[in-house]
């Protein structure tokens, strides 16, 4: 459920359930590149229908949308790119060096883990009230499975923590004072394993209006980038309280 109302479904449902059924129009031998995801309405806690279509189909681009809509009315919107994939051309490109933090424990239960944060330099922590200041943050989760009975798949997986980018970067001191309208999520390969983390990389703020981006990796390295644009609610920030089994608002 949302932090902002346990009548709507929270953000990395929604963006789990599209890429869920974007998936299903990528063939084998094409990976998931790109997915967009525009939530222009609150997806609530209601019966849900995924709708889907291709809309280019070639030799090494895909491109497919997916729709949700409830009580009439268009919800929640995203597209998705699949690349053909291939050898990488020959020589040398630039890549960032500076490292990634990784918990030494691993999380690896199948109904997934509560979420580990790490804030500034601090230790990795299940408190998630840990969070309230101005520190570059990171999260580290196993995330649960998105249906009951079904195991989550890795673009699923990758869809739903980058709807956490919204956490990590605009999780300030007085806690979190907006609400993501977006998601933009690239990706050079999919996610290894049930962890993933998401660091915070950069944070634009004007006139009620924020930019935050974060890298997506796993314990093998980076996977590429998420961005979200997002809409000030200072009337209902979110203050994290707890994280025993999950983040809880006050």
């Amino acid at each position: 459920m949302s932090q902002w109302s346990s009548k709507q479904v929270n953000g990395p449902a929604v963006c789990g359930l599209l890429a869920r059924q974007l998936e299903t129009h990528c063939p084998e031998g094409f990976v998931p590149a790109r997915l967009t995801v525009d939530m222009m309405r609150p997806v609530l806690n209601e019966p849900i229908t995924v709708h889907s279509n291709v809309v280019r189909e070639g030799s090494r681009v895909i491109v497919a949308d997916a729709t949700i809509v409830q009580q009439g009315e268009l919800r929640a919107r995203a597209s998705a790119v699949f690349l053909v994939s291939a050898a990488s051309p020959p020589g040398e490109v630039w890549q960032p060096q500076s490292p990634l933090p990784v918990p030494q424990a691993r999380l690896t239960s199948p109904d997934g883990d509560p979420p580990l944060l790490r804030s500034g330099e601090s230790e990795w922590t299940h408190d998630l009230a840990a969070g309230r200041n101005s520190d570059r943050k990171v999260m580290w989760q196993n995330l649960i499975p998105l249906i009951e009975g079904e195991a989550i798949s890795p673009f699923q997986r990758a869809a739903a923590m980058g709807d956490a980018t919204n956490f990590v970067c605009h999780w300030g001191s007085a806690g979190i004072g907006f609400i993501n309208t977006d998601l933009t999520l690239t990706l050079s390969r999919l996610p290894e394993g049930p962890e993933l983390g998401l660091q915070a990389q950069d944070q634009s703020t004007s006139g009620g209006v924020a930019v935050g981006t974060a890298t997506l990796y796993d314990r093998g390295g980076r996977l590429g980038t998420c961005v979200v644009t997002a809409v000030a609610d200072a009337r209902r920030p979110v203050s994290v309280a707890r994280s025993a089994s999950g983040a809880q608002a006050e």
